[in-house]
């Protein structure tokens, strides 16, 4: 399937799992509070700005100002083995639902909202179908599609080259990935981590006092 056919395709499966996900009762809210005690392991990777996964090695993403329903869902898929990194599955597998909301909840902190301002540089041709669900500045249109504006450019190529291997199972992005080239995922990548407003990595004075605390 060419790229072309996949922007159609897309945005209907998008859809689908909006509507899909709308049909399950919601979670109790998250207490970000309590997340911030929960938070204090996360916060050894998280909490550092220039911080690298050693092997393969990227940048650990910014996560203040994520949808806080996406850190949840992505906690999920790292218990049940559908992301594959050891590190991730062995917190998130010892976290009950409620300590995920939480969690997502202090991590997110202020959510990012779209500025609805012309984005930052040209706009790759790929970017075309990724707009379906993360909009051309690269903030996710719901809660449960991750907000890519400001992300770092290398932990989004590394997304998109796991969902292509396999690495991470998601229906939706899987053949999207898989249809992209090398060139093109660096320039997906390079684009959305342009965008304004941007995801930050937790603030240092924050992260020690949550450590200290």
């Amino acid at each position: 399937m060419s790229l072309r056919m996949l922007s159609k395709v897309v945005p209907a499966l998008a859809l689908a799992t909006v509507a899909l996900v709308m049909t399950v009762p919601a979670s109790a809210a998250g207490d970000a509070a309590r997340g911030k005690t929960l938070a204090y392991t996360c916060l050894g990777c998280h909490g550092i700005e220039t911080y690298k996964n050693v092997y393969p090695t990227y940048s650990v993403p910014k996560l203040r100002g994520q949808h806080a329903e996406y850190i949840v869902a992505a906690l999920q898929e790292y218990a049940k083995g559908e992301r594959s990194h050891a590190t991730m599955h062995a917190h998130a597998s010892t976290l009950s639902d409620q300590d995920m909301q939480d969690v997502a909840a202090y991590l997110s902190g202020e959510q990012v909202k779209s500025a609805q301002t012309t984005p930052v540089g040209v706009m790759p041709a790929a970017v075309a179908t990724c707009q379906a669900c993360h909009g051309q500045d690269g903030v996710g249109i719901t809660d449960i599609y991750p907000t890519l504006s400001g992300q770092h450019a290398d932990y989004i190529e590394h997304a998109l080259e796991s969902y292509r291997s396999g690495g991470r199972k998601n229906p939706v992005m899987a053949p999207f990935a898989q249809q992209l080239k090398p060139e093109e995922i660096k320039q997906v990548a390079k684009y959305y981590a342009r965008q304004k407003p941007a995801l930050k990595t937790v603030p240092r004075p924050e992260t020690i006092l949550a450590v200290t605390k």
